[in-house]
């Protein structure tokens, strides 16, 4: 007995679902693979995506992404009380094959999520890309290099004039594109294809979700809140273009955007690079040591303790529920993807500039 498709939806939508499960499933094997994932993906189907996704998204002096999400929400409402109105009027066999679309949306989103991006996931760590494995050090260590990064911050801030704070944000997002691109040409493992970033129109919502910015795996666009404290910005522009480069995990965005951000001559970009730094770093040593963070935090100038109050006022004005909720799926979506430590993955920046300094100590 031959079955006609058109006839008979809920087969057609089955066999739609078998077919995206099993590409699904190929396509994790390499998840076991990061030296493949890193020949055959990262350094080759993704900079095809690169150089064709970055040009064409450029275009746009808005968020396609934002709209896309947008649009896919409302669609998802839509839906959602379109089903419930056929489960109320009984009308459960067009209620299944509505239910089975969905189960289709999802797994062509989580397939193009991989093969568009998600798939950087899986490559070997910055640290191996960029021989940086020795991450163990002492909190004497931790401590000499907190103290470096506060000289750092104070006199960078001390730099920062009263123009650079009132900078619009077009300046300050092609001020980290220029400093990206800068390192691209001169360094391999900072290779960038059209990089960008843009605000993002969901700032309002990004706000109550305690977000400074994200990178949207579907469009390659790099998104930032534009309303956070000014010193912000610039380096979370770095980091969210440094998703666009292929870095993965947070931890390596983070230390990927302050790598670009120190080696730029820009004032305000040093400094917003170097008080995130203070900020990591300080977290890591008040866990080692509670003397050594209390005799360090001393030595923060009163410019760049003013500058944290600001932040913590300016997050802690937006703070709820939301901000709560947003962060637990946030957390379970990175554990999902190859980073165990989910949120604590940020703070794991510290290794890897830890690791890069001892290089520097060794030469």
């Amino acid at each position: 007995m031959r079955y006609n498709f058109r006839e008979k939806p809920l087969l057609k939508r089955i066999a739609v679902i078998l077919s995206l499960a099993l590409a699904i499933f190929i396509l994790m094997q390499f998840g076991d693979h990061p030296v493949w994932v890193e020949r055959y993906y990262s350094e080759g189907f993704y900079v095809l995506i690169c150089y064709t996704l970055h040009p064409l998204f450029n275009l746009f002096p808005f968020s396609v992404g934002d709209i896309i999400y947008v649009a896919v929400i409302a669609y998802l409402i839509y839906k959602t009380i379109s089903f419930f109105k056929l489960l109320f009027k009984k009308q459960f066999k067009k209620a299944g094959v509505m239910l089975l679309g969905l189960v289709i949306g999802v797994q062509a989103g989580i397939l193009t999520f991989y093969l568009f991006w998600g798939m950087n996931y899986f490559r070997p760590s910055a640290a191996e890309r960029l021989n940086l494995r020795d991450t163990s050090f002492t909190t004497a260590d931790l401590h000499k290099v907190t103290q470096l990064l506060i000289d750092s911050a104070n006199a960078t801030r001390a730099r920062v004039t009263a123009a650079d704070m009132a900078q619009s944000n077009s300046t300050i997002y092609q001020t980290a594109k220029h400093a990206l691109s800068g390192l691209s040409t001169s360094s391999v493992s900072f290779r960038a294809w059209h990089p960008r970033v843009k605000p993002s129109m969901l700032t309002f919502l990004l706000n109550f979700m305690g977000t400074s910015g994200y990178y949207n795996p579907f469009t390659s666009e790099a998104q930032i809140n534009f309303q956070m404290p000014v010193f912000n910005r610039p380096f979370v522009a770095c980091h969210e273009m440094s998703h666009q480069m292929g870095y993965g995990a947070e931890d390596e965005a983070d230390f990927a955007g302050f790598v670009v951000a120190i080696h730029s001559k820009d004032r305000l970009l040093r400094y917003s690079a170097y008080h995130l730094a203070v900020s990591e770093f300080m977290y890591s040593l008040g866990r080692r040591d509670t003397v050594a963070y209390k005799a360090l935090k001393a030595t923060i100038s009163k410019q760049v303790r003013h500058d944290y109050a600001t932040e913590h006022s300016y997050w802690l004005s937006y703070e709820n529920k939301l901000n709560a909720i947003s962060s637990i799926f946030y957390d379970s979506f990175l554990k999902a993807n190859n980073q165990p430590q989910g949120l604590e993955t940020y703070n794991r920046m510290v290794l890897l500039v830890m690791a890069q300094e001892r290089k520097n100590w060794v030469h």
